[in-house]
């Protein structure tokens, strides 16, 4: 019988979740569900220094957002295990896969210089690995002590990765790695290996950067003589100039970008794509397609810019995807941040005119504030080309006048565009001469949408009122 699958998202909760992390829970997800297995999550938190207030509750509600809803019921949390950590730490204590150590914070700094001068790897001795039982007894008396896993320092570690392929280490590179801690808290290698097994965890699906812990984890399965999961490292994310995608070339963080407007829908559908490749043309998923789309082996093993261009036209396409009053809707709590306040109905004309063109929301204010305040403007702004100052004024005027003559039930973007387009043509009027500065009285702007766009969203009298004002400014 097939072992069931059950995949586990176990972020540390130092701060808010970053893009990366998006991306392991949702390959994580994806993989479950279209294996109709389980998905957990689990908080790990043993590094208590770096815990950060609110982190956790952002996850949570991150992950409600991107509906990447977890199975288990309580969810884990690792502080609220640490009898369970210590109880494994000394199981291995006990049958000899690990020892006390009580070597001081000096002697392991003194230790790293003298092998770094030597230029070799800096990693712990075994200086406390073979000390008699009087000593130990005696030592655990009097002095602050962690224990570490015993690594064996002949032979290798091999294991086969979802993603990679096979892989080996030589067990003499590998560290004694320190599994419980001084204050009592276990380390990532304990604690992530105890509670996987606790939790029948299948397949551990992880960043690249857990890569070089694997053996030790598999030597600590086998040291307490459980099934290891299968793993699968995912590759890392890197910036434009491929070096580690970080904070210092721009955010990283899935709530900064939320912020900023871009959909979820977008969002997720854009991490997807950040190592994974469906191997046809086709770019956009929602997340059922994701689920039957989705397989681990048509990861890459190779990093994945973070190309926020691509992000930009997913999320443009998906805000184009929207009625005029959904996007209204999205819109509206970027306008009441400005302080601009506006009925819904009003300002799902507004929006309307920016829709095709916008990246995200909170470009949205910039651009179409001039529907709510006429801004000043450069009265030579006016006038087209070679036109002249007074045949600006009475191109205005004309304009003015035809305009006045439309009946403001008929004051929408097709009919204004049909009679306006019919007058010029009737009389001969070029389009640049008459459009340009109706549309500059308009919007105040070199750039705009479409005059017809602009009138009917502000309204026959706003309209009308602008004109007047341009005509006065120039005379």
């Amino acid at each position: 019988m097939t072992k069931k699958i059950i995949t586990r998202f176990a972020p540390s909760p130092t701060g808010f979740v970053h893009v990366g992390s998006l991306r392991t829970a949702l390959y994580n997800y994806l993989f479950t569900r279209a294996n109709k297995g389980k998905f957990y999550l689990r908080i790990e938190d043993t590094d208590q220094e770096r815990k950060v207030d609110g982190a956790v509750e952002n996850l949570l509600s991150t992950l409600k957002i991107f509906d990447l809803l977890w199975d288990n019921k309580k969810i884990m949390v690792q502080s609220e295990r640490l009898e369970m950590y210590k109880q494994a730490a000394d199981q291995l204590v006990k049958s000899g896969h690990a020892y006390y150590c009580f070597c001081s914070k000096e002697r392991l700094e003194n230790l790293r210089q003298i092998q770094s001068k030597k230029g070799l790897p800096t990693m712990y001795d075994g200086n406390c690995a073979n000390l008699d039982q009087a000593e130990i007894a005696a030592s655990l008396k009097e002095k602050p002590f962690v224990i570490r896993f015993k690594v064996p320092k002949t032979g290798q570690t091999e294991f086969h990765d979802l993603i990679r392929g096979k892989i080996s280490f030589d067990n003499k590179i590998l560290d004694d790695p320190i599994i419980l801690k001084s204050d009592g808290f276990p380390t990532y290698h304990l604690a992530s290996v105890v509670d996987d097994h606790e939790m029948e965890i299948s397949h551990v699906i992880r960043g690249e950067e857990w890569l070089p812990s694997t053996p030790k984890h598999l030597l600590l399965y086998k040291a307490f003589d459980w099934q290891a999961p299968a793993f699968a490292h995912l590759p890392l994310l890197l910036n434009p100039d491929k070096s580690k995608l970080s904070k210092r070339q721009g955010d990283v963080a899935v709530e900064d970008y939320l912020k900023k407007g871009y959909l979820p829908e977008a969002l997720v559908n854009f991490v997807l794509l950040l190592g994974w490749n469906p191997g046809t043309d086709q770019e956009i998923f929602n997340l059922d397609e994701m689920i039957k789309h989705f397989q681990l082996e048509k990861v890459n093993k190779s990093g994945a810019v973070f190309n926020t261009q691509k992000l930009d036209w997913l999320n443009g396409y998906y805000l184009r995807k929207k009625s005029s009053a959904e996007f209204a809707k999205l819109c509206q709590p970027f306008f009441e941040q400005a302080g601009i306040k506006t009925e819904l109905k009003q300002l799902e004309k507004i929006v309307a005119t920016e829709q095709e063109r916008i990246k995200h929301l909170d470009e949205i204010v910039e651009a179409t504030k001039f529907f709510f305040t006429s801004e000043p403007y450069d009265p030579e702004l006016l006038i087209w080309k070679k036109s002249t100052r007074q045949q600006t004024i009475a191109n205005l005027k004309t304009i003015l006048a035809r305009l006045a003559q439309i009946d403001e039930k008929n004051w929408n973007q097709k009919n204004l565009e049909e009679e306006i387009m019919t007058f010029l043509k009737e009389n001969d009027y070029a389009t640049g001469d008459m459009l340009w500065p109706m549309r500059v009285a308009l919007t105040g702007r070199k750039s705009s949408p479409g005059n017809f766009e602009v009138a009917q969203a502000l309204g026959k009298t706003e309209s009308l009122k602008r004109i007047d004002q341009a005509i006065k400014i120039l005379a």
